[in-house]
């Protein structure tokens, strides 16, 4: 394979990376926008996708569209759980008092994760085979990650229809502009809350469900998937939602180009530096300004 081939290659790898993370990240500000935190515990409901995902279909034989869906419902419940007890009576207190709160929460779940189901990384079959696709130029592209492009496009098209056409979702940005405002007329903020944990717990267990059968998964394979996520959501303009998007697709690629042409080694920290660099440089991010856009 020649160089431009393996670049092709890297490119490849880092588009699929970085659709997991723009999931991620999406996670992230529909939360930020709502509340005003960051939600660590977005980190657990990675996790929590590919262990359900894993029972299910591996565990319990049930087929894998079912289990898909399954697993969905678990985390999104799990999700409004989180919003529905221990933040809900918590609002009221300092912004840095709920973030820690959300540490604490993402610590209790991935202890109870552990208990559940160890500290083996497992499989998950692939989603239709795993015969390499060979593309023109020398590269070659999985069957499961092209089911990863298709249900992360499929994701930003539904959101999008979400937050423009629908009543929830016009509801849910009202909300985030102006929560006062938005009671006013009569919109129930504590359920645009309720569901932006919920929507939140999806995306997640959406992102960790289509990445386990490429790399496996663990009960605590979401810490740095989320936190490369929540570096994507930064670089793209945090509370952004379509620099959620730009963000995470240009995290993969370099951490992909980054860790092929130096060193794998470097491969977790090119996220954070690019976290680092952002913030001192641009501190809105590539698509943020003043305040970020919200969804």
């Amino acid at each position: 394979m020649d160089f431009s081939q393996q670049i092709a290659q890297y490119i490849i790898t880092g588009l699929t990376i970085g659709a997991i993370y723009a999931i991620v990240a999406m996670g992230f500000n529909i939360i930020h926008n709502a509340t005003g935190i960051v939600n660590f515990a977005q980190c657990e409901f990675i996790s929590l996708g590919g262990m359900f995902m894993y029972t299910f279909v591996v565990l319990l034989k049930v087929p894998l569209i079912i289990s898909f869906f399954i697993s969905m419902a678990g985390v999104t419940f799990v999700g409004a759980l989180i919003e529905r007890g221990p933040l809900r009576y918590a609002r009221s207190k300092e912004i840095i008092i709920l973030i820690f709160l959300t540490i604490g929460i993402s610590g209790t779940l991935r202890g109870a994760s552990q208990e559940i189901w160890g500290t083996d990384n497992v499989g998950i079959p692939a989603f239709s085979g795993q015969t390499p696709i060979h593309l023109p130029g020398g590269a070659t592209i999985l069957p499961q990650h092209i089911w990863v492009f298709g249900i992360t496009i499929l994701v930003m098209l539904v959101l999008r229809y979400f937050f423009k056409n629908t009543m929830m979702g016009k509801a849910m940005r009202a909300t985030a502009v102006d929560r006062r405002a938005a009671a006013l007329v009569g919109i129930s903020v504590n359920r645009m809350i309720l569901f932006s944990f919920a929507l939140s717990g999806a995306l997640g267990a959406v992102a960790g469900m289509i990445i386990a059968p490429i790399s496996t998964t663990s009960y605590d394979i979401g810490i740095m998937l989320g936190l490369k996520g929540f570096a994507a959501a930064i670089l793209g303009g945090y509370g952004n939602f379509a620099g959620a998007i730009l963000g995470g697709f240009i995290l993969g690629i370099l951490e992909s180009l980054g860790a092929g042409l130096i060193s794998s080694q470097y491969k977790d920290a090119i996220a954070f530096l690019v976290l680092l660099l952002v913030l001192f440089l641009k501190p809105t991010g590539i698509m943020g300004y003043g305040e970020s856009e919200r969804v």
